[in-house]
C-alpha cells in the first residue's frame, strides 16, 4: 500500500513529502524491514516501477493468481535455477522502471547505494532461490533508483564460494538482473594488489581475468561461450576517458579470482603473477562469465585494498579491506558518474 508521510520533523530530506510503499506487509511504521521502501512525491511516478512484477522488457514469465499477487519466475537458458517471487498488485501509478545498467557492489562498497536517488529496495531474501550472504559488508537487497541520470539497478552484496554457495547461486543476481532489462554489468569487489605499481587505495579495470575457481556457473551442459573479450572494450575505453577526465588514476590488469575465504600464500602470490594476473580476490570471474553467456556488455573495477602476501609485511584482516573501500568508493563514484553521463557517444 501507498501512505503518506510527513517528514517535516526532520530525517532524511527534512520538509519533503513522502510515501511509504509497503511491499510486503512489512508491518507497523518503523519496522526494520528494507522492503519498507520511502521515495519523494517529487520522483516521476514512471520511474516508481516495481519491476519485479511488472517489467515488461524483461524475459522473464508473469502469471496473476486470484489470490492478487504476482509471481516472477525467472530460468536461465545456462542454469536450471528457478527465481520466484510472489508480491501483492501494485498501484496503478507505478509503471515499468527498466533498468539501463545493473551495478554489483563487493566488499566495503555498499555505501555507493546511497549516493544513488533510490525509489525501490528489494531484499534477496523476499525471492525465493536468491542466497542470502553471510559476509560482512553485504547487505543482500537490490535497489532501484537513479544514477547520474540513468536507471540503474544495484545489487548492494554477492555470495560467494566460500560460503558454501555454488557457481549458479553465486551468480543468481546477474540472471536476476538480466530478466529485468539489464543489458550493461559493471562488476566491482575488493581485491589484494600484486603489481608493485598499483598502490592500495587506488582502482583497477579488469582488462581480463583468472578463473581459478574450479567451477562455472555453465557446467550442466555444452554451454561453449566466447570468452576473448568478457570485458567490453568499449566500456574499457568509455571509463577510461571517465577517469582521466576527473584526474584520478584508474589501472588496467588482470583479476585472478579464487575460492577463499583463506587468503592466498606468498607463494601463490609468486605464481598468480607468474600467470599474469595483477590483483587477486574471490569473486567476480564467475558473474563476469554468467553475464557474457547472457550477452551482456560487462565492465569490472577492483578497489585494491592491500598488498598481497608477501609484498608487506602487514597481517591481512577483512576489516582493513572494508575501510580501505569506503575510503576509495568516492573515487570510483566520480567515474562511475562521469562514465555514465558520457551517453553511448564515444
Amino acid at each position: 500500500m501507498v501512505v503518506p508521510v510527513d517528514r517535516s520533523a526532520g530525517g532524511d530530506g527534512a520538509g519533503d513529502l513522502v510515501h511509504r510503499l509497503d511491499l510486503f506487509g512489512c508491518g507497523a511504521e518503523g519496522e526494520e524491514r528494507f522492503s519498507c521502501v520511502r521515495f519523494p512525491v517529487r520522483s516521476q511516478l514512471a520511474d516508481l516501477a516495481f519491476v519485479v512484477a511488472l517489467a515488461a522488457a524483461a524475459t522473464a514469465k508473469i502469471t496473476s493468481s486470484s489470490t492478487s499477487t504476482t509471481t516472477l519466475a525467472s530460468q536461465s537458458p545456462m542454469s536450471g535455477m528457478n527465481l520466484s517471487m510472489d508480491v501483492e498488485i501494485l498501484p496503478k501509478a507505478v509503471r515499468d522502471f527498466q533498468p539501463e545498467w545493473g551495478i554489483v557492489l563487493g566488499s566495503g562498497l555498499g555505501m555507493l547505494v546511497h549516493e544513488v536517488d533510490a525509489i525501490l529496495s528489494l531484499p534477496y531474501e523476499e525471492i525465493t532461490g536468491m542466497p542470502v550472504s553471510t559476509a560482512p559488508g553485504h547487505a543482500g537487497r537490490f535497489v532501484f533508483g537513479r544514477l547520474a541520470g540513468c536507471r540503474v539497478l544495484m545489487a548492494q552484496g554477492r555470495v560467494h564460494l566460500y560460503e558454501g554457495c555454488t557457481a549458479e547461486e553465486v551468480t543468481a543476481t546477474v540472471r536476476f538482473m538480466e530478466n529485468l532489462g539489464v543489458r550493461r554489468l559493471l562488476l566491482t569487489n575488493a581485491a589484494g594488489t600484486m603489481n608493485p605499481q598499483f598502490a592500495p587505495g587506488s582502482w583497477m579495470m579488469l582488462s581480463d581475468h583468472l578463473n581459478l575457481t574450479g567451477t562455472s556457473p555453465l557446467i550442466g551442459g555444452p554451454n561453449f561461450v566466447d570468452m576473448s573479450a568478457v570485458y567490453t572494450p568499449a566500456l574499457r575505453t568509455r571509463f577510461a576517458a571517465a577517469a582521466r577526465e576527473e584526474g584520478l588514476t584508474l589501472h588496467e590488469g588482470v583479476y585472478a579470482g579464487l575460492v577463499g575465504p583463506q587468503y592466498e600464500t606468498p607463494a601463490e602470490v609468486r605464481m598468480l603473477r607468474t600467470l599474469g594476473a595483477d590483483a587477486v580476490g574471490m569473486s567476480t570471474v564467475l558473474e563476469a562469465i554468467q553475464a557474457r553467456a547472457l550477452g551482456l556488455e560487462v565492465a569490472g573495477f577492483s578497489c585494491l585494498t592491500n598488498w598481497a602476501a608477501g609484498l608487506s609485511d602487514l597481517t591481512l584482516n577483512h576489516e582493513e579491506v572494508l575501510e580501505v573501500g569506503k575510503s576509495a568508493a568516492e573515487q570510483m563514484l566520480r567515474i562511475l558518474t562521469r562514465g555514465l553521463q558520457a551517453g553511448d557517444g564515444r
